[in-house]
């Protein structure tokens, strides 16, 4: 590719992860520019000068040398499972190329430092009822030397095996999604904003979608359902709980729940859902739990307030470091990778 169709596609994957339409581009650089000079950057039918670079750089959030960065990596799809979300359709193009971007820059550092992870899947027979989603947590937790005890960090033991995670500012509406790209690349994508909590099991939930090979009568809230399953199951294994709670109860306190979430990082709700589901307390008992909620406020904000250490996905950024550490990469480089400032970035290295 030329610098101009460099340019050209960079500019138009840039305004696409901002959510910009070309008229929302043009006034949010205070109308410096026009509607039809943005779409001849696009069509590479006119070069920018350095103003125009400026003032775009500063509209879409980007470094200047993003824009004319080479595509070193091809990405060539980027595929969602069905959207359970109430995202509009920009929004999800916007996803879409923030997933390309990290992929690409993700890629692009794992291969400096040496360090690229293959995501293999461990299963292969389809997978169709609650207890083969419940051996198959069992099995993943064996594989990856999880033993019995609870995951200290998700976020950071997905990614050691091969599963890309990125948080992005979403509205309420969205827990997360998974996606592959290129069919080679598992990616997970957390809403920032939610509890730590919520962010785990969404996290195991979205890793269900990716690593068990459902049966084609799986589809539909029957495939949620089972990923809530497999989510919950590896937070806590249904035979560590029953050895905490007992194979029966009537009632479960608050205190008892809190100590579990404290531990094991997993929400009430869940801990709920799970005594249910296993059988320890009984439908109606869990139904009265909801109601409960439901009438009183104060109960409600109690059981759903999070305890458990928030997670964040940072492997890429300690990459990029690590690497300009060693001298592998320039400042500008890093930059370039992590979409900060020079100076940023600078400050932030702080060497010991």
């Amino acid at each position: 590719m030329t610098q101009n169709e460099i340019f050209a596609q960079r500019l138009k994957n840039a305004r696409i992860m901002k959510g910009f339409s070309m008229d929302e581009l043009v006034a949010a650089m205070g109308n410096s520019l026009s509607k039809m000079s943005i779409s001849k950057y696009e069509k590479c039918q006119l070069s920018p000068n350095s103003s125009v670079l400026i003032s775009l750089s500063k509209a879409l959030g980007q470094p200047l040398d993003y824009f004319f960065k080479p595509f070193t990596v091809h990405i060539e799809s980027v595929k969602f499972r069905k959207l359970k979300s109430k995202l509009g359709a920009k929004q999800e193009k916007g996803i879409k190329e923030s997933i390309s971007d990290l992929v690409e820059r993700y890629i692009t550092i794992e291969e400096i430092c040496n360090a690229s992870v293959q995501f293999v899947c461990p299963f292969k027979n389809k997978i169709s009822t609650p207890s083969q989603v419940k051996e198959a947590a069992l099995t993943l937790r064996d594989l990856w030397n999880i033993g019995n005890d609870g995951i200290v960090n998700v976020i950071d033991l997905l990614e050691e095996h091969g599963i890309k995670v990125m948080e992005i500012d979403a509205p309420e509406s969205f827990d997360g999604l998974s996606s592959m790209v290129n069919e080679q690349y598992p990616v997970i994508v957390l809403n920032k904003n939610f509890p730590s909590e919520r962010k785990r099991f969404t996290a195991l939930h979205e890793l269900g979608h990716i690593i068990l090979p459902f049966a084609e009568s799986v589809e539909g809230k029957n495939e949620e359902n089972l990923c809530n399953l497999f989510a919950n199951e590896m937070l806590i294994l249904e035979s560590v709980f029953k050895k905490i709670f007992g194979i029966s109860r009537h009632d479960i306190s608050y205190q008892e729940l809190r100590a579990i979430q404290l531990q094991y990082g997993i929400s009430c709700d869940a801990l709920m859902y799970k005594a249910r589901e296993s059988g320890i307390i009984s439908e109606q008992r869990h139904k009265t739990y909801c109601i409960q909620k439901n009438k009183m406020p104060a109960f409600k904000a109690r059981v759903e307030t999070s305890l458990y250490p928030n997670e964040e996905s940072n492997r890429f950024v300690r990459l990029v470091y690590n690497a300009l550490s060693n001298e592998l990469i320039t400042a500008s480089k890093a930059a370039s990778l992590l979409h900060q400032s020079l100076e940023q970035v600078r400050g932030d290295l702080s060497l010991v």
